[in-house]
C-alpha cells in the first residue's frame, strides 16, 4: 500500500476515506516534532526552563505549535474562509498547570479558484500561554511534562488531514530564553493588537454590502478585512479601499446567503505595513473625513493652481460663447470713459465671484449632509440643462436681431440704461460660470479636489482664486483702457458682429440638447423642442411690438409656458431606469473596447495582474468629449492599450453616481475629466494624468508600467510610433 500517495488524495472526492486513513500519515510515537505530508509540526517553548516564581512574572511562559509548510501548501486561520478548518490541540498537563487558547497571527488571503481561504503559508507559529500555579505543580523538582494532541488540515488544491501526539519536558530552573525565543518574539510582534482608545471602527449598510471605516487618526492607503464570523461577507470579492485623512473605508460585499444584517462586524484589519488590529465595529453613520488646515505653502500652491486654471478656463470650448459676448462689449465700450470701463470690469468679476461662492456653498452644504458631489454636478440634472439651453437660445435670438433685450428699459432714461449696463455685466459673469462648469482646465482638477475636502475658509479661498482667474483677462483690459485703442472704431459693422455672436451661442444650444436627450430620453426631448418654439414666438412678439406693455405681458406668459414645458416632460416621460441606474450606460461609447465602471472592477483586474486605465467622463463635459475623440478613441492609441493588455474602464458621471464620486475622491479629484492609470499590482495607487490629453501623454504613462513578464519597463510595443 502506498501510504504517502494515499495521503495526497483530494479532499472533496475522498474526504471520508482520507479521514479514516489519516492516522497513517503521521508517526504516532511520542516526540517533540513530526514530519507529515507537506508539513512539519513542532511543539516549542519560549523559555529553556520554568522558574519557581513563574506564576508571579509579568510575562508568563509560552508554548507554541510551529508549522513548517511545503511551498504552495497552507493551514487555516480561526475563520478558514470558504473551506477548511483551523488547527486544534488538546493539552495533557500535570496538576497546577494550564494552557490558554491558541493565539493566531493575522492571516493572508489565499485564493483558490472562485473561493477564498484565510490562512498561512511558509512558516507559522501559534503560541499559547502556560500558567503555573505555585505550590500545586506535581513533580516540580523534576520538571513539567507537557503533551499535546494536535489535529490540522493542510491544503493546496487537495487537502490532507493530519494528527500527531507531541510531548515536551520543561525542566525547573531559572527561566531564561530558549532557542525558539526569537521566533516567539517575532510572532508576538505580528499579533493583532487591540484598537487604540483614540481609534474606532464603524460599519454601515450600503446596497449589496457594507462600508467598514477604520479610523486610526492617520491616513491609511490600503487595508484588508478578515471577518471573525462566517457567511457575513463574500470572502472572494475584492475589498476596494478609500483612503482618508484619519484612516480608510473598506467596501465589503455581503455574502449572498446573508439574511439578517449583523449588529457588529468583528475580525482583523490588516494594514500594508503588517500592522493588524482586532476590531468589533458597531453599526452607525460613518462620519465625513476630517477637515485639515493645510500648511501655508500647500495652500498657496493650490490657490495658484486655481488662479492659473481659471485663466486657462477662458480658452476652453465651454466658455467660447461668453468670450464672444465680452469681445462685443469691449468694442462697444472702447469710447466709454475710463472709470465706467473699470466699473464694468469689476461688476463682471463680482458676477463670477458670487456665482462661484454659491456653487461652493451648495457643495459644502451637501458634503455636511453626507452627500458627495463635484464640479459640474448641476449638469447631472436634466431640468438644469434644459433651463440653460432655453436661456442661451433666447439670448441667441436677441443677438441674431429678432428683438432687443431691455429696449423698454433703455427708453426710460439714461440712468436706467446705466443700471442695465451694470446688470448686464453681472449677468455675463454669472453666465460665464454656468457655461464653464462642464469643463476642467489644466491645474483645475487638483485645485477643486483639494478645496472640497478642506475647511470652508480654504474652499472659499480656492474658489475665489478660480473666479479671479476666470475674470482676469477682461479685468486687465478694463483697467488698461489704452489697450482698447487696438480695437476697431465702433460702426455699422458692430451689428454684423453681434449677429455673428449668435452662431456659437446656437452651437452651444445644440450640444445642450444632446446632453438633455442623454439624461432624459428622446421622448422628454419633445418638451424641450416645444419650449424652443414658444421662445421663438415670444421673441417675435417682443420684436414686432417693442416696448409695448401688452406685448411684454404676452411674452412673459409665453416664457413661463416655455420654462414649464421641459420640466413637465422630464417628470412625465423620463425613463425610470435612467434615474435609478446612475451613470452606467448613459454614455455612448464609440468602440466596444471600454467596459462600464463598477466599484470592484479595478481591484479585480489588479488581482489578476492587469493594469487598468479608467476614463472618468460625462456627456455634458466638453473637454471629456474632445479628449475621447482626439486621443482615446484613436485606433493607434487603442491598439497600444490593447497590446499592453490594459483593461479599459469608463466611469460615466453623466448622471450622479456615488461609487464614481467616491472613486474620484480617492484620487483627490471631484471633477471630470479625470484619467487614472492603475498598475497591475493589487492595491497599488493610481497615476493621475493631466485633464488635457495628448497621444504622447497616454503612451508615455504606459511606458512607466512594470513589465509583468520581465519585471522591468514595458516592452517597445508601447513606444509611440513616429
Amino acid at each position: 500500500m502506498n501510504v504517502p500517495g494515499l495521503c495526497r488524495l483530494r479532499l472533496l472526492p475522498a474526504l471520508l476515506l482520507l479521514i479514516a486513513t489519516a492516522i497513517f500519515c503521521v508517526r504516532s510515537d511520542a516526540q517533540t516534532s513530526v514530519v507529515a505530508p507537506h508539513v512539519k509540526v513542532s511543539l516549542l517553548a519560549d523559555q529553556a526552563s520554568i522558574s519557581a516564581d513563574a506564576a508571579h512574572t509579568a510575562m508568563p511562559p509560552h508554548l507554541g505549535l510551529l508549522f513548517d509548510l511545503e511551498p504552495g501548501w497552507h493551514v487555516y486561520w480561526t475563520n478558514a474562509g470558504d473551506s477548511g478548518e483551523p488547527p486544534d490541540v488538546k493539552w495533557t498537563l500535570p496538576a497546577g498547570a494550564t494552557v490558554g487558547p491558541l493565539q493566531f497571527p493575522a492571516p493572508k488571503r489565499l485564493p483558490l479558484g472562485p473561493l477564498m481561504d484565510f490562512g498561512y503559508e511558509g512558516q507559522v507559529l501559534f503560541p499559547a500561554e502556560l500558567h503555573i500555579h505555585t505550590g500545586n505543580t506535581a513533580g516540580a523538582t523534576a520538571g513539567i511534562p507537557i503533551a499535546a494532541d494536535v489535529r490540522w488540515l493542510v491544503c493546496r488544491q487537495a487537502c490532507v488531514p493530519g494528527k500527531a501526539h507531541l510531548t515536551l519536558d520543561l525542566p525547573m530552573g531559572t527561566g531564561g530564553p530558549s532557542a525558539a525565543t526569537p521566533l516567539f518574539q517575532k510572532t508576538f510582534a505580528s499579533m493583532p493588537k487591540v484598537l487604540p482608545a483614540r481609534a474606532k471602527a464603524i460599519f454601515s449598510r450600503v446596497p449589496g454590502g457594507f462600508e467598514l471605516a477604520v479610523l486610526t487618526g492617520t491616513r491609511v492607503d490600503g487595508a484588508q478585512f478578515f471577518p471573525a464570523d462566517q457567511n457575513v461577507i463574500a470572502n472572494a470579492a475584492p475589498q476596494p479601499v478609500t483612503p482618508r485623512g484619519d484612516g480608510a473605508v473598506i467596501a465589503l460585499k455581503q455574502d449572498e446567503n446573508l439574511q439578517t444584517a449583523p449588529l457588529a462586524l468583528g475580525g482583523i484589519v490588516l494594514l500594508p505595513d503588517g500592522t493588524s488590529y482586532l476590531i468589533r465595529a458597531a453599526q452607525g453613520v460613518i462620519p465625513p473625513p476630517p477637515i485639515s488646515v493645510p500648511e501655508s505653502a500647500g495652500l498657496l500652491r493650490y490657490v495658484g493652481f486655481a488662479l492659473i486654471g481659471g485663466v486657462l478656463l477662458n480658452l476652453m470650448p465651454c466658455v467660447f460663447p461668453v468670450l464672444f459676448i465680452k469681445a462685443l462689449a469691449l468694442v462697444q465700450s472702447s469710447t466709454v470713459e475710463r472709470r465706467a470701463m473699470r466699473v464694468q470690469g469689476l461688476v463682471y468679476t463680482l458676477g463670477i465671484l458670487v456665482s462661484f461662492w454659491i456653487v461652493v456653498a451648495v457643495l459644502l452644504a451637501l458634503r455636511a449632509g453626507g452627500q458627495q458631489l463635484g464640479w459640474g454636478f448641476q449638469f447631472q440634472s436634466p431640468v438644469f440643462v434644459a433651463m440653460i439651453a432655453l436661456l442661451l437660445f433666447f439670448l441667441g435670438l436677441s443677438l441674431a436681431g429678432m428683438f432687443e433685450i431691455g429696449l423698454s428699459v433703455t427708453s426710460a432714461g439714461s440712468s436706467l440704461a446705466n443700471k442695465h449696463g451694470l446688470a448686464g455685466s453681472f449677468f455675463t459673469g454669472v453666465l460665464a460660470v454656468v457655461v464653464a462648469t462642464p469643463c476642467a482646465a489644466p491645474f483645475l482638477g487638483a485645485a477643486i479636489g483639494f478645496a472640497l475636502v478642506q475647511s470652508s475658509v480654504v474652499a472659499f479661498a480656492v474658489f475665489t482664486a478660480l473666479g479671479v482667474g476666470l475674470a482676469l483677462p477682461y479685468l486687465l483690459l478694463a483697467f488698461q483702457p489704452a489697450w482698447t485703442k487696438l480695437l476697431p472704431k465702433p460702426g455699422a459693422w458692430m451689428e454684423l458682429l453681434k449677429q455673428a455672436t449668435a452662431v456659437p451661442i446656437f452651437a452651444t444650444v445644440i450640444w445642450l440638447v444632446w446632453v438633455f436627450a442623454q439624461l432624459a430620453g428622446a421622448t422628454a426631448l419633445i418638451g424641450l423642442l416645444s419650449a424652443f418654439l414658444l421662445l421663438g414666438i415670444a421673441g417675435w412678439v417682443l420684436g414686432r411690438w417693442p416696448a409695448k406693455l401688452p406685448a411684454t405681458a404676452t411674452a412673459v406668459v409665453i416664457l413661463v409656458l416655455a420654462i414649464a414645458a421641459p420640466v413637465y416632460a422630464v417628470r412625465t416621460f423620463q425613463p425610470a431606469e435612467s434615474v435609478a441606474s446612475g451613470a452606467a450606460g448613459a454614455h455612448t461609447d464609440h468602440t466596444r473596447a471600454w467596459q462600464p465602471f463598477t466599484p470592484d472592477v479595478v481591484a479585480q483586474y489588479q488581482a489578476q495582474g492587469r493594469p487598468v486605465f479608467v476614463d472618468f467622463t460625462a456627456d455634458w463635459c466638453l473637454s471629456c468629449q474632445v479628449n475621447e475623440r482626439v486621443v482615446l478613441e484613436r485606433p493607434d492609441v487603442l491598439s497600444k492599450l490593447q497590446d499592453g493588455k490594459i483593461a479599459l474602464v469608463r466611469a460615466d458621471w453623466t448622471r450622479h453616481d456615488e461609487d464614481i464620486a467616491r472613486a474620484l475622491a480617492s484620487l483627490g479629484r471631484s471633477s471630470v475629466p479625470t484619467y487614472a492609470l492603475y498598475p497591475g499590482t493589487p492595491g497599488a495607487p493610481a497615476r493621475v494624468l493631466p485633464e488635457v490629453l495628448t497621444t504622447n501623454t497616454v503612451l508615455d504613462a504606459l511606458k512607466t508600467l512594470p513589465n509583468p513578464d520581465a519585471g522591468g519597463a514595458r516592452t517597445a510595443s508601447l513606444t509611440p510610433s513616429r
